[in-house]
């Protein structure tokens, strides 16, 4: 899901800006928090920003003007956030953007999902509603409907994901589900896409680069 998403996004945020090209997504990303669940991958923290580091001074060495670096996989942020300042001083003058609200990318899924069906309650950032929406407009092969379950459905916010991150996801949810993905449609999964690609365009466009 994380790594489809992250494909799609990349391609929308590059022709929103014009004069951009999209990187290869990193496919496996920092998910200790899921280990519990059979067959999950998770890569070291230390890797994942070794990862950025050499994609990023490849990148400048090439010429590139700058690089954007955003996630699919809001588990990511956290350890995005912790080498954010040593990527931009080990790369320096190179401008590298990273972009690392994952509160506002709820926010944004929230407003479209209530925006479209009334379905705000159902979005908490984990085979929820909204990307489970996501998935079906990007490849609905890929979704088992009859298999949907709902999970946690109290509130996600910055709090919460801090006790995931530290004590695992399983420790909120035991199914692992932040939300409900009943409801899920095309036109929830669109909006969110459009939302999402708006926010980290827009955060680009800010920084001036």
């Amino acid at each position: 899901m994380d790594a489809d998403h992250a494909d799609e996004l990349a391609v929308r945020i590059a022709g929103r800006l014009g004069n951009a090209l999209v990187l290869p997504t990193v496919r496996v990303g920092y998910s200790p928090h899921h280990l519990r669940f059979p067959g999950t991958l998770s890569l070291r923290a230390t890797t994942l920003e070794a990862v950025c580091h050499d994609y990023c001074r490849q990148l400048a060495d090439h010429g590139f003007e700058s690089v954007v670096l955003f996630s699919a996989h809001i588990g990511n942020y956290p350890v995005m956030r912790s080498f954010e300042e040593r990527l931009a001083r080990a790369l320096a003058p190179f401008p590298v953007i990273v972009y690392t609200d994952s509160e506002a990318i709820l926010t944004a899924w929230r407003d479209a999902a209530e925006q479209v069906a009334n379905l705000g309650s159902h979005v908490g950032g984990h085979a929820d509603v909204a990307e489970t929406s996501v998935l079906l407009t990007l490849h609905p092969g890929k979704v088992r409907v009859e298999r949907f379950a709902a999970g946690y459905a109290g509130v996600v916010d910055q709090e919460l994901l801090d006790r995931a991150f530290a004590s695992g996801i399983d420790a909120v949810s035991p199914n692992g589900i932040l939300g409900d993905p009943h409801g899920a449609s095309t036109s929830i999964g669109a909006a969110c896409l459009e939302a999402v690609v708006s926010l980290i365009a827009g955060y680009v466009r800010d920084q001036k680069i």
